[in-house]
């Protein structure tokens, strides 16, 4: 269904250089990058432009624009999420999707990843001190960061060097004695992100080529996971997986996988009843 067709990378964050060998060498497509692509109108990490939409519909977004800017009907995007982990609550989480766009057999094919491999923090700061600190921390100078002033009005970055931000650090204070320090999660900018996000390629490419049994469209996954596997002890159902339903968005074709990790019953440490 893809090979031989060019396809559009809608970035401007310089994704590319992970997505595209992935992309041509597995799907057979001719990947490229629109010039005047502007895709952070849908939102900023730096807080400029709130991002309104959800990870999806954002990354649906820009694959519209791209679409329409460069008339390519074959378009790849992806939007990242930063904040706490959404079961271990104090630690820092990444969760990345990326959405393929075939607008010629109106198709959507989706995937996502969450990981706790993320130096993404947020600190304030009102001495050269603690920046050095907190650029030591993210791993600068191979991974960026931001300085904001502390009302997130003003917003210094691009820094090459500590002076350079030094010299922010003092603008950035005047008045209030304290500004922000935060990574800088723009994929350029954040080798941890960018490695995230060639690892989502590879998965978004295992999705694809997946396909349906009955129609033989791209995508073929899960769809549905059902919980319930019983307590080896008491028998009642718990929150564990006990099946997975695989499905197709085009034909509505699926599968039902019963003890997809080889397990028929759960531990009764995981039981609500057993151990509440």
């Amino acid at each position: 269904m893809f090979q031989g067709r060019r396809l559009c990378v809608a970035t401007m964050h310089q994704k590319e250089q992970v997505i595209t060998p992935i992309l041509n060498s597995t799907l057979g497509v001719t990947c490229f990058v629109p010039q005047e692509l502007n895709t952070d109108q849908f939102g900023t990490f730096s807080g400029e432009i709130e991002r309104r939409l959800s990870p999806f519909n954002a990354a649906l977004a820009k694959c519209d624009l791209a679409h329409q800017l460069t008339g390519c009907d074959l378009v790849v995007a992806n939007e990242g999420s930063f904040g706490p982990h959404p079961n271990l609550f104090f630690i820092p989480a990444n969760e990345e999707l990326m959405l393929l766009r075939d607008y010629k057999n109106n198709l959507s094919i989706w995937t996502s990843v969450l990981s706790t491999e993320t130096n993404f923090n947020s600190l304030e700061i009102s001495n050269a001190n603690q920046l050095g600190d907190f650029a030591k921390s993210i791993g600068f100078p191979s991974h960026g960061f931001i300085l904001l002033s502390a009302d997130r009005t003003q917003v210094r970055k691009e820094f090459t060097t500590l002076e350079e931000a030094h010299h922010a650090l003092t603008e950035l204070t005047k008045g209030t004695g304290r500004c922000i320090a935060e990574t800088d999660m723009r994929a350029m900018n954040n080798p941890t992100r960018m490695k995230l996000i060639e690892e989502l390629t590879h998965k978004l490419v295992t999705k694809i080529k997946s396909a349906c049994p009955s129609c033989k469209t791209p995508g073929f996954d899960v769809i549905r996971v059902n919980s319930g596997l019983p307590c080896m002890a008491c028998k009642s159902e718990t929150s564990s997986t006990r099946s997975l339903v695989k499905g197709c968005l085009t034909c509505r074709y699926e599968e039902l996988i019963e003890y997809p990790h080889n397990k028929r019953e759960e531990d009764p440490m995981y039981c609500n009843y057993c151990n509440p």
